[in-house]
């Protein structure tokens, strides 16, 4: 009887497919391997001046200050740029990072004033990404933009209900245990609030403030349906602000849990050498009312010049 070669055939081709999956299998797995030790790429993105007064709004020094308190932090590459129109490279730089962290004016308008720029930070949500947003960058003056951001950042202002309050407050936390809230407790601050906020499902509020003898939410966390995550802080008008440690503590810890980066027991570290916070060589004044009232120039009276008034000469 004749040896039939299939049998073995059939074997050896087995064998093969099996030896070429698992070599496949190991080729995946270690690309997903590098790809999870890979730093992550974080856009922070500010503004020059929008017309508010000197050591208020000041989005580029304070996108510097959070890449300066991130560098301790070897997981995640910081890229600050000026957001200022037109940003045409924004959808290209929006693409090749895993989070953005906003210091912008009317962040909900920001967001959608330009369709590829929109269409790049849905893209980066989808995808996972970490969305945050500080002080301004929460809402915009016209509503038509509030359901775009509420989508991708879980809270936003806009149109009748934009309302904010400069006042000293109590900042108290909601969810102590939130990663977000490791090693802060309650503090006191000076700083402009926006409340009243439209909210999406789901989200987390961290801190609260008194305003009109209501609890308004002052920070917030969300992780979207979509499994990224989104932080968002309405404060920081005030560039002395940065002084605070626990201003500083909270979005540095907002921004690494919304890349899904784990926090220090205790919370991090962020101390920060004080020069780092100076605007033009100094260090601005702490938040009060006084800070943006006009300074009255000074009267100088020149010696040696007589006054004249009314054709008498006064000495």
């Amino acid at each position: 009887m004749m040896h039939q070669p299939f049998p073995r055939l059939l074997v050896r081709f087995r064998l093969m497919s099996a030896i070429l999956l698992a070599f496949g299998l190991m080729i995946v797995m270690n690309g997903q391997m590098h790809a999870a030790d890979a730093p992550k790429r974080l856009l922070i993105v500010g503004q020059g001046s929008d017309g508010h007064p000197k050591t208020t709004h000041e989005f580029m020094p304070g996108a510097r200050v959070t890449a300066e308190l991130l560098k301790p932090h070897s997981e995640i590459v910081t890229m600050v740029v000026d957001a200022s129109e037109p940003w045409a490279d924004g959808p290209k730089q929006i693409d090749g990072a895993d989070g953005i962290v906003m210091f912008v004016t009317q962040g909900a308008q920001w967001m959608q004033i330009d369709e590829a720029r929109h269409a790049a930070l849905k893209q980066l949500a989808a995808r996972g990404g970490a969305v945050v947003a500080i002080h301004w960058s929460v809402g915009a003056k016209e509503d038509k933009y509030i359901q775009g951001q509420l989508d991708l950042l879980g809270a936003t202002r806009g149109g009748e209900q934009r309302k904010y309050q400069k006042l000293p407050v109590e900042l108290k936390r909601v969810e102590p245990k939130h990663p977000i809230l490791t090693g802060i407790g309650d503090f006191k601050a000076y700083d402009e609030f926006y409340y009243a906020l439209d909210r999406a499902p789901g989200i987390v509020p961290l801190l609260t403030e008194q305003i009109d003898g209501k609890d308004e939410m002052a920070a917030w966390a969300w992780e979207r349906p979509d499994g990224g995550r989104a932080f968002g802080f309405v404060a920081l008008h005030y560039h002395s602000n940065w002084q605070l440690p626990e201003y500083r503590r909270l979005v540095v810890q907002g921004v690494l849990w919304s890349l899904k980066l784990p926090i220090a027991d205790g919370g991090v570290n962020v101390d920060i050498d004080s020069k780092k916070l100076e605007l033009d060589g100094v260090l601005p004044p702490p938040a009060g009312p006084d800070v943006e009232k006009p300074k009255k120039p000074k009267r100088r009276r020149s010696k040696g010049r007589k006054r004249k008034s009314f054709g008498f000469e006064l000495h």
